[in-house]
């Protein structure tokens, strides 16, 4: 067998492994938004139908009709703006005195905040618990947005990307007049643009799809987000799989339509702001 031959052959399998895993990987998908079109019990059949025998909307229905889910999703959507705005905003202008400024401490600061990473989030979640309890947040949508505000990985994000920006434009920027705050918002912020959107897709995503703190700091049932309100769903209706599939249909409509629509910019964002001091 010659080597082109030979490397054909690869090629071919390597690409037919590809799909495979593509195929399997999407299979779950595709069952779980067939099964929300199907009636009651039919998704509970073994082995499992990808095609309904009659395609309904009943089960979206009852979740918003019945249910209230369409305030559930309300709440998750201001929460996931309200963050991703209020967080990018933050993490730019940290990001950029880290990476622009010069001031006393700044190295062992910024090396004491990188450090703080590998503290998990559970650890401070009693602390920033009890903090918010004092503040009298509990309850209230500050609650999610105030711990949301800023993040490490946001700011060393940020940080590592304005390392790529000639400090020659900002000197030149200054000496024109330009103020601090006007050269942040008038050059930082629009050749940021591919890391802030990266940036604010991961919070979007991680606030749209967070559970466990909204479930700490939201009693009142009004106030639920998605998540919560299906987990409590799937206590009520376990033996309901197609109304569970309709409501996880819902939750992920919304990222997946964000990402595919960012993703170039994300792909842009996460290659440049890997430059090195």
């Amino acid at each position: 067998m010659n080597p082109k031959t030979r490397i054909m052959i690869l090629t071919a399998l390597f690409h037919l492994a590809m799909l495979l895993v593509s195929i399997i990987t999407v299979l779950p998908f595709i069952w779980m938004l067939s099964a929300s079109f199907m009636q009651t019990g039919e998704a509970s059949v073994f082995p499992p139908k990808f095609i309904p025998d009659q395609f309904t909307l009943l089960q979206y229905r009852t979740l918003f009709e019945r249910m209230n889910l369409g305030r559930y999703f309300l709440n998750s959507l201001v929460l996931a703006i309200s963050v991703t705005l209020v967080s990018v905003l933050v993490n730019s202008m940290a990001g950029y005195a880290f990476a622009k400024f010069t001031f006393r401490a700044k190295k062992p600061l910024f090396a004491l905040l990188l450090s703080s990473m590998i503290i998990p989030g559970q650890v401070t979640m009693l602390p920033v618990f009890l903090l918010l309890n004092k503040l009298g947040l509990l309850n209230t949508y500050f609650g999610i947005i105030f711990p949301g505000m800023a993040s490490i990985f946001g700011i060393f994000l940020i940080h590592q990307y304005l390392k790529s920006v000639p400090d020659s434009l900002i000197e030149a920027a200054r000496i024109d007049g330009a103020s601090d705050f006007l050269i942040y918002w008038r050059i930082i912020l629009p050749l940021s643009m591919p890391v802030l959107v990266t940036l604010a897709l991961f919070t979007f995503m991680g606030t749209w799809n967070d559970f466990l703190w909204p479930l700490i700091v939201m009693t009142r049932e009004n106030m639920y987000t998605l998540p919560v309100a299906l987990a409590n769903l799937l206590g009520e209706y376990v033996q309901d799989p197609e109304l569970m599939m309709a409501g996880s249909v819902i939750t992920i409509t919304p990222i997946l339509v964000v990402f595919l629509a960012l993703q170039k910019y994300y792909l842009r964002g996460i290659l440049l702001g890997g430059v090195k001091e």
